[in-house]
């Protein structure tokens, strides 16, 4: 008997997956596994209801805790961002790749399958852990090469109930930290998006009066809101709540793939946009201009490889390492107002903030304004030689 075990989301790639499993990879046994990183509970419930109607077993592993504490709170103290993009798709993919490992380990079974494109960046970061292991990896849409609309009418042939039309035949991928949404006309760089794909944020211009949230960090982890003591996954889940109300958090972009191709890709992400903008922030307060200047290396470094999935690369967590030692002073209060589609910081304050109001301010005389003259002198020293020989 062939055990296959299916990363299973309850959408149209991974329901059709099970039916054709058994039709072309000669699968007698499908376990499907559902990994709650923040979905919403209805999708989890449908994705329950379809796996008892296709699967063989079925699996729902609830992993919240553990995605934010070991892959959203090292993404925050990155400040993890790809072209602009908050990561929130690639930095689950791993997390979700090996729970699904888990299980096949549990079943003893033969192959793993995910029902990722060969287009897309998906595959790649389930297959970086899945080849890890000694089983076979089984990938339909990439290897039957098939299209959505084919999908469609298989599932409707093999009596598969999928949310997803011809007419709206978007495919949304959703976790705590983002929701993203492609497919169909969105893939068009001149399309103007409907307004009914979000769910998330309210159109920016209808947002309400301004308001202004406090964010507690404590060695670059946030853990308050207005002063409230909160977790991870509650302070993500009201800031998404806080931040969509306002608008906050909408992403349009042409976004550069790891094959190559360039995609256009539609994104909501309230309180990963606050989260970061203040993080930000408050290390601009705390830490020295070579350590900014490092980390900003560091940090895109960091999120390149979170973007291919590569969280199991040794250089990942040499690069963690150097970041935790910069988040030990990252301790402090971050204002951040929100409006219209807009998160922007409008004080902060630390224990550790390297700046004195005394010696910054133009009305100080605690340093001696002639002493800079000696450093201007020098200041442009080889440029001004440069101008006298050429």
């Amino acid at each position: 008997m062939k055990k296959v075990v299916l990363s299973y989301s309850g959408g149209l790639d991974t329901s059709i997956c099970i039916p054709l499993l058994k039709e072309h990879y000669c699968c007698d046994y499908a376990i499907t596994v559902t990994v709650d990183v923040g979905q919403p509970e209805k999708d989890i419930q449908q994705a329950e209801k379809k796996a008892s109607m296709i699967s063989n077993k079925h699996y729902t592993i609830d992993a919240k805790e553990e995605f934010v504490k070991d892959y959203i709170i090292p993404l925050i103290k990155a400040n993890g961002s790809y072209e602009g993009y908050v990561l929130g798709t690639s930095i689950a993919r791993p997390l979700i790749a090996k729970k699904v490992v888990e299980v096949a380990q549990k079943e003893n079974a033969h192959a793993l399958c995910h029902g990722c494109t060969g287009k897309g960046n998906d595959q790649l970061r389930f297959e970086a852990v899945f080849r890890g292991t000694a089983l076979e990896v089984i990938a339909p849409m990439r290897d039957m090469n098939l299209t959505r609309e084919w999908e469609i009418e298989y599932a409707k042939k093999n009596g598969i109930p999928v949310s997803v039309t011809k007419s709206k035949p978007w495919s949304i991928d959703e976790n705590i930290w983002s929701r993203s949404i492609e497919g169909g006309h969105l893939e068009e760089p001149g399309f103007i998006p409907p307004e009914d794909i979000f769910e998330w944020t309210a159109p920016p211009e209808k947002g309400p009066d301004a308001e202004t949230i406090d964010i507690g960090f404590e060695e670059g982890v946030p853990v308050s809101l207005n002063g409230e003591s909160i977790g991870g996954v509650s302070l993500i889940q009201r800031l998404n709540k806080i931040g969509g109300a306002h608008g906050v958090g909408r992403t349009d972009m042409i976004e550069d793939r790891v094959l190559g191709l360039k995609a256009r890709e539609n994104y909501e992400h309230p309180a990963a946009t606050i989260l970061l903008t203040a993080h930000k922030d408050l290390e601009r307060l705390v830490l020295t201009r070579d350590e900014l200047r490092f980390k900003s290396f560091v940090d895109e470094t960091w999120s390149e490889l979170a973007y291919k999935g590569l969280v199991d690369e040794p250089l990942y967590s040499d690069l963690n390492a150097f970041i935790d030692k910069t988040q030990e002073r990252v301790t402090g209060n971050v204002k951040v107002k929100l409006y219209k589609g807009s998160a922007k910081v409008v004080a902060r304050e630390s224990p550790f903030a390297l700046y004195s109001s005394d010696l910054s301010s133009f009305d100080s005389r605690t340093i001696d304004q002639k002493d800079a003259e000696g450093y201007c002198k020098y200041h442009g020293f080889q440029a001004r030689m440069f101008k006298r020989i050429c």
